[in-house]
């Protein structure tokens, strides 16, 4: 079995230089932070006291150079932090996007690892990483605030432990809410996304109303459970900008106490202001952005355990497939539901069977007898939740799933043309295709007239809302799909259910062509039109294999 390895946790690595640097740049940041405090320092104990303007421009001239450095330093780190941001992006996001497109083929599979991905981006590049990076340099300014006096440092000592005892108690209050909107976004965003898909058909039967009453019952349900944790958060959020404040009037109280005892300098009192506004800032800034570093924090764990790839060192140059199929003990669970805790139904139980290559097999039986399901699970659109399909005795998991299903051809009930042209969508949008394979394609599955026909030809664009073709040319348009390429093994489901006689006549043309050269062919259909090029029939009812 091919071991996988985690590409997020390389990438991580990758990044550590760059974390590394801009680790520095905040440390010199800190630092240049200082230039304020200090100057107040100067210009209060000794060019008030000397009342000398040479002092004072030089104690200036000296803070422009030092600002002037705080800003090209800042600028650096922000820039560094935005383009680490995009290099990690731009290595994962194909990866997400792939294992987006798996993860349907588990049942249990929910949530988009794009984003995911895409709540870390914005988290590198945004403002709440820089108080993560500033807050370790906080010690600086309390060590100063100590050696202007222990009274002052400890006072803001208590005001950091304070903030960040606030910290922990928002966390616990957003964690239960956070989790529940979290689920219900999702509910709403896959109805909201399923309801835009049937548009046309709402309208034309009504219920554009009755569901955007339903969306907008997920829609409140999700920003109820947001409001939950919001509410408290948002109070605890206020509470900690007010203590900020009010330590800060502790502070000059307790300084100008000091001055009047003689124990600090005037320029102290302001100075020490600054430096403990400066030392709470990245607390107070990190209690600001919790829900995001919470939600950071849950898509760093998901993606650290989802997004994997198989390492193609691993995978064997296995011979081309010949068609010969092994399914083994093969079964499918319905779908978990979020919201049930009911055992998942059996789709399949046990299915067993063998094709040599070459061979035509008809599977036919009752609606939802589990027949789409398991053509879904022969060609890899499904994972089994037990059992195994065998290509030439090997697993599909021995393969790399691009190299097998290239090598597989398969059309299912619901066609779905992705946006482009015919062009792109027969030839599965493979960079490397020819006019000449296409065309080849479409001409076994006699459409190559009818796309000549269109005002565009084969640079028709598809997929989009609006389509220039009826369901049984997209059908067809299918049927070219699975054609492309010369696969050995041909899964078909309904082939025929929209076509009308002159396209299942092209159609059973095109099986006979397809077996008299060796392909073994897997039929799926209730009318018998289609299944007159195959030699063997299966019944499949409630699961089981009925009769073969």
């Amino acid at each position: 079995m091919q071991q996988s390895f985690s590409p997020y946790r390389e990438s991580l690595k990758a990044m550590r230089r760059g974390l590394v640097i801009v680790g520095l740049l905040s440390a010199a940041i800190s630092v240049l932070m200082l230039t304020g405090s200090i100057y107040m320092l100067q210009v209060y104990d000794r060019v008030l006291n000397s009342g000398s303007i040479p002092t004072l421009l030089a104690l200036f001239g000296i803070v422009v150079l030092l600002y002037s450095f705080l800003a090209f330093y800042d600028g650096l780190r922000m820039r560094l932090l935005s383009r680490l941001a995009l290099q990690l992006d731009a290595q994962l996001a194909p990866i997400a996007f792939q294992g987006d497109l798996a993860a349907f083929r588990h049942a249990d599979q929910k949530g988009s690892l794009r984003k995911q991905l895409e709540t870390i981006r914005s988290f590198l590049a945004g403002p709440a990483i820089l108080a993560v990076f500033d807050l370790p340099f906080t010690v600086l300014f309390l060590g100063v605030l100590f050696l202007i006096h222990s009274v002052l440092g400890w006072m803001t000592v208590f005001g950091m432990v304070l903030a960040a005892g606030i910290a922990f108690v928002n966390r616990g209050v957003l964690r239960a809410p956070m989790a529940a909107a979290r689920e219900a976004d999702e509910l709403q965003g896959r109805f909201a996304d399923s309801a835009r898909q049937a548009a046309p058909v709402l309208s034309a039967l009504g219920m554009a109303g009755a569901v955007t009453a339903r969306w907008s019952g997920l829609h409140h349900r999700m920003l109820a459970r947001q409001q939950e944790g919001t509410e408290p958060s948002e109070i605890l959020t206020a509470l900690s900008r007010a203590l900020r404040m009010l330590l800060q009037s502790s502070l000059l109280t307790a300084g100008a106490w000091l001055v009047i005892d003689g124990a600090i300098g005037s320029g102290a009192i302001v100075a020490s202001s600054i430096l403990s506004g400066r030392a709470l800032q990245p607390v107070d800034q990190l209690i600001g952005h919790w829900r995001q570093i919470a939600t950071l924090r849950e898509a760093h764990d998901r993606l650290l355990a989802n997004l994997r790839q198989s390492d193609p060192a691993e995978f064997m140059d296995l011979p081309a497939i010949t068609g010969a199929l092994e399914i083994e003990q093969l079964s499918a669970l319905a779908p978990a539901r979020p919201d049930s805790k009911l055992e998942r139904a059996k789709i399949l139980d046990n299915i067993s069977f063998t094709l040599a290559a070459g061979e035509g097999l008809g599977i036919v039986g009752a609606s939802a007898s589990g027949k789409s399901t398991l053509a879904r699970l022969i060609v890899g659109a499904l994972v089994a939740d037990a059992g195994e399909v065998r290509f030439d005795g090997a697993t599909a998991q021995q393969w790399h799933g691009d190299r097998l299903g290239r090598q597989i051809g398969y059309m299912p009930q619901r066609i779905d043309l992705l946006p482009g042209s015919l062009r792109d969508n027969i030839a599965r949008f493979d960079p490397a295709a020819t006019d000449a394979a296409v065309m080849r394609a479409a001409e076994m599955a006699g459409v190559h007239e009818m796309i000549l026909r269109l005002p565009q030809g084969y640079a028709t664009q598809v997929g989009m809302a609006e389509t220039p073709l009826s369901g049984g040319q997209i059908q067809r348009i299918g049927l070219a799909r699975a054609l492309y390429g010369a696969p050995r093994l041909l899964v078909l489901d309904e082939p025929n259910a929209h076509l009308d006689q002159a396209g299942e006549a092209a159609l059973s043309r095109c099986l006979k062509s397809l077996r008299e050269t060796g392909v073994t062919v897997i039929v799926l259909a209730h009318r018998i039109g289609a299944l007159a090029a195959v030699e063997r029939l299966m019944v499949v009812k409630d699961g089981r294999i009925e009769q073969d």
